[in-house]
Formats: structure tokens, C-alpha cells, sequence
């Protein structure tokens, strides 16, 4: 990667529980954490106001985190109880998340997404996240890193 300034953010305080219903072991079981997540981003020109990013701009990416992950119950979309899980929470019995994989790693890929999006959309490749660690404890963590095609800042 070329020179640039580069910047980290963590979101923090998201209870939710899953379960890795293919694993042999016990994380099949639902299980909880509470989830936290590191952004890292850069730029090779700062904003108008010095920032790699104004952290006070990521409202939107917040509530996103929050709306995916606190006091939800994450699932896989092939999970075999799925139906369980659904008619569960139609009985308001738990707040239900269907997504393609559960795990932090492919959490920290979602959550890298949603950061890009926002970004590209709102400073046209100024800056990017190119990198994102879920944590689901203080033991145990996964990073998705990538820099995004789109982002001006390569070379």
C-alpha cells in the first residue's frame, strides 16, 4: 500500500447470540457475546476538517451495527431449524437475524461492506476501511482485510 494517513474506530456493546449449527462441536449450541468491531481506514488526503474519517459521521453504520447485532439472535440462512427459529420469533420469543454465515469472519466482511458503502457514497473514494476485526470476546477475534477497487488512494 502507497503513503497515507490511516485511522481506527471501534464499535462496542453488542449482546447477541448464534450458533455454528454444522460444527461438531459445542458451538452448535446457541451461544452469546458481546461483539465489538475495529474499523481501520485510510486516505491519502485528509478532509476539510483534518480527519481521516469524522468518527461523527458514522451514525448511519452505528445503527446499522446495532439493528444487525444488539440482542438479536444470528442465524444461518440454511440452518435446519430455521422455521423454529422464525416461528420463535414471531412469538417475540428472540429478535431474528438470518444471514449466509454467522461466523466473526464473515461478520467482519459484512461490517467491511457496510463501511465501504458509506464511504464511497459519501466522499467518492476520498477514503476507505480497509480493514475490520470482530471480536467476540477479549480472547478471540477475526479480521477481514481488503482495500476496495474504488478507492483513490492505491499507487
Amino acid at each position: 500500500m502507497s503513503a497515507a494517513f490511516t485511522c481506527t474506530k471501534t464499535f462496542s456493546g453488542y449482546p447477541c447470540c448464534h450458533r455454528q449449527w454444522r460444527h461438531p462441536g459445542h458451538c452448535r449450541f446457541v451461544h452469546g457475546y458481546s461483539r465489538s468491531f475495529t474499523l481501520w481506514f485510510r486516505a491519502r488526503e485528509l478532509d476539510v476538517h483534518g480527519f481521516v474519517v469524522d468518527f461523527s459521521s458514522l451514525g448511519a453504520l452505528q445503527q446499522r451495527l446495532a439493528d444487525q447485532f444488539d440482542h438479536t439472535f444470528l442465524v444461518n440462512a440454511d440452518d435446519p431449524l430455521l422455521e423454529q427459529w422464525q416461528a420463535l420469533h414471531e412469538q417475540g420469543a428472540l429478535d431474528l437475524r438470518v444471514m449466509d454465515n454467522v461466523g466473526m469472519e464473515a461478520s467482519a466482511e459484512l461490517v467491511w461492506g457496510w463501511a465501504n458503502q458509506l464511504l464511497k457514497e459519501r466522499e467518492g473514494g476520498r477514503s476507505c476501511c480497509w480493514k475490520v476485526e470482530a471480536r467476540e470476546n477479549e480472547k478471540n477475534a477475526a479480521c477481514y482485510e481488503a482495500v476496495p477497487e474504488w478507492f483513490k488512494g492505491l499507487g
